[in-house]
Parts: structure tokens; C-alpha cells; sequence
């Protein structure tokens, strides 16, 4: 089938579960309100609660999601074919995982912004507060190892990508401080932060780094 289609029929999909699936989630089972006050504000203290730009909440968002699920799972269902990996990012993101971290974060902004693992314990006790506890951890751990494994290996193997990475962690840093300390324009700083990412992607070429493939005798 040509790719072109199915791009078109999986965004136009997505556009749909948007407009119409996740208007019903919000009215009908999660009973959303502009009304209620975030704990951003109820509980604002400026370092753990703070109030934020919807853009930069949105960006956020989407980072925190970008993880194993889209990344890692669509690469291990090509190796059945294309069917499964469209089947999982187009009805996946709609029935699954859309559902599932709209109602993570609704579920904790109404109930002062605690983790799942804590609303578990508040609802249903203790030993399930602890059980989530557990479970959470592990899956943390198993999302940092696959991550871990596959930068290290793409550093290793591309000299090229390693000031790239290593650099978006310093414009992000001064995105922060920016935005947050100077007060300065939320889209001018997005701009120069973007141009500043493709320059290091330009460098990145230009000044490579060469890691080690092993780190205190351990391999990579």
C-alpha cells in the first residue's frame, strides 16, 4: 500500500479520536471543568507547584509520552509487517494511550497532584499503595534500561549525535532560565532554542565525540 495513504488515513484517523473519542472521555467520564483550580495554583510554592504556559505544558506533555510505547513498540511490530505497527500507533494512541495519561493527569490534578502509586494507597489501602509502588518502579527501571542501552549504543556508534544530545540539555537549561528568571517572550526563546538545536546538529558533524565502548571495564 502507499505510505502516502497510509499517513493520510492514520493522521485522519487521529484528527477524529481527537474531535469526537476524547470530547466524550472528558464530558462523560472525566467531567472536565475550567472551573477547578489546578494544584498549580491551589498549592503554588514556585518550585514543585507553579503555574505554566499551556504551550509549554503541552511540550512537556508530548516529551513525557514520547517514550518507550511510540518509539520502541512500532519498530518491534514492523518486524510483523506494517499492519501491526499501524494498528498500534493509530488505535493504540486513541483507545489506549490517549485515554490512559489524560486520565493519569486528571486524576491527579483533582487530587492535589499526587502519583498514581499514592491515589492507589488513598482510595484502596496501603498494601496497593505499595504493590503500585513496586510496579512503578519496575517499569521506570525497565524504561531507563531499554533507553539507556540504545543512546549509549547510538553515541557510541555516532560520534556525531554526541554534542547534539549532550547540547540540548544546556539550551534547555537556558530556555528555563529565560523563560522563568527574566521573564522573556515565550516564542522568541522557542525560536532561537530551535535554530540553536539544528546548529548543534550542524556541529555535531564538525566536533565529534568519541566515547569510550567501555566504562570501567564494563561494556556498553
Amino acid at each position: 500500500m502507499n505510505s502516502a495513504i497510509v499517513l493520510i488515513v492514520g493522521v485522519a484517523l487521529m484528527l477524529c479520536g481527537y474531535a469526537f473519542y476524547s470530547k466524550f472521555i472528558a464530558s462523560k467520564i472525566l467531567g472536565l471543568d475550567n472551573s477547578i483550580a489546578t494544584p498549580a495554583h491551589t498549592m503554588k510554592d514556585g518550585v514543585d507547584y507553579v503555574p505554566t504556559n499551556k504551550f509549554v505544558l503541552w511540550g512537556h506533555h508530548f516529551t513525557s509520552v514520547a517514550g518507550a510505547a511510540p518509539i520502541i513498540g512500532p519498530a518491534i511490530a514492523v518486524i510483523w509487517g506494517w499492519l501491526p505497527a499501524v494498528i498500534w500507533v493509530v488505535f493504540g494512541t486513541i483507545f489506549m494511550a490517549g485515554v490512559h495519561d489524560m486520565s493519569a493527569i486528571w486524576a491527579s490534578m483533582r487530587n492535589r497532584g499526587q502519583s498514581i502509586g499514592s491515589i492507589a494507597g488513598t482510595v484502596m489501602g496501603t498494601r496497593v499503595r505499595s504493590l503500585m509502588m513496586v510496579v512503578i518502579f519496575l517499569l521506570l527501571l525497565m524504561v531507563n534500561a531499554v533507553f539507556g542501552v540504545a543512546i549509549a549504543n547510538m553515541m557510541i556508534k555516532t560520534p556525531s549525535a554526541v554534542l547534539p544530545v549532550w547540547g540540548a540539555l544546556v539550551v534547555a537549561f537556558i530556555i528555563g532560565q529565560c523563560i522563568y528568571r527574566y521573564n522573556m517572550n515565550l516564542v522568541w526563546v522557542s525560536i532561537i532554542g530551535v535554530i540553536a538545536l539544528y546548529g548543534l546538529i550542524y556541529l555535531g558533524p564538525m566536533f565529534p565525540v568519541v566515547l569510550p565502548e567501555t566504562i570501567m571495564g564494563l561494556p556498553d
